[in-house]
């Protein structure tokens, strides 16, 4: 498994505590015996052991054959927010927040992306996934030829307990579902961490890299754009218009 540490030059925006919503409870996820649900992601209470994972602080993964792992970095603070997997050619960048105890913040994010989405010029899609209510997102992007294309990247959002899990399928796995299915299958089996501290809503869980691991810059990192709650990751996949 290789590690990667890619730079951000803008700085994230702050997260806002949420106002209160209605209950989003999550008692409709299913459940085995003990009262732990059935399928993941999985809080850190569901898990008897952290061995056998990546431990990147906040997030636990699965390594699986052929996985490599970049922690993104925000350059002003040197603080990491975001990991992204890369399997077989597509993508998959993870994200973990505060959340309140009795809501959920998945039903809010997505109408936020939608809007930000649609201020760039770009369009959404709701489906329906393995994880529940999905958003495809297509952005505008100029082709190489000088023709006009979009980028797509699809959103995938978890409610866990105090806790929200986003991820950003981005390359052949935003398009196709049978490519998707290993990274969806990572997906799944992501461990997080919330800890006891306080924290308001949306704000990032702690990240970072693992001990025994060595930083391996991947080429043009540096020119990815920062991943943010509001704002889809820029995925490299570009489709024809027309």
């Amino acid at each position: 498994m290789v590690f990667g540490l890619g730079r951000k030059a803008k700085k994230e925006q702050a997260a806002e505590p949420d106002e209160l919503l209605p209950a989003a409870e999550t008692s409709q996820e299913a459940r085995d015996s003990s009262g732990h649900r059935a399928d993941g992601p999985f809080d850190d209470s569901e898990i008897s052991s952290r061995d056998g994972y990546v431990d990147l602080g906040a997030l636990l993964i699965t390594p699986s054959e052929g996985l490599q792992l970049r922690l993104e970095v925000e350059e002003a603070t040197q603080r990491v927010v975001a990991v992204t997997m890369d399997l077989n050619g597509s993508s998959l960048q993870l994200q973990a927040f505060a959340a309140p105890k009795s809501e959920g913040l998945w039903d809010e994010i997505r109408e936020q992306i939608g809007q930000s989405v649609g201020v760039q010029g770009g369009q959404v899609e709701e489906i329906d996934g393995p994880f529940g209510t999905e958003l495809v997102a297509k952005l505008p992007a100029g082709l190489p030829d000088g023709s006009q294309g979009y980028r797509v990247a699809r959103f995938i959002g978890v409610d866990g307990p105090r806790w929200f899990l986003r991820g950003v399928l981005g390359g052949a796995a935003a398009l196709e579902r049978p490519a998707a299915e290993p990274l969806e299958a990572l997906f799944r089996q992501v461990v997080v961490i919330r800890g006891d501290n306080p924290m308001p809503p949306r704000d990032l869980l702690q990240l970072r890299l693992p001990k025994d691991a060595t930083p391996t810059p991947p080429p043009g990192a540096a020119a990815r754009p920062e991943p943010s709650l509001q704002e889809p990751e820029r995925g490299p996949e570009i489709t024809q218009i027309g």
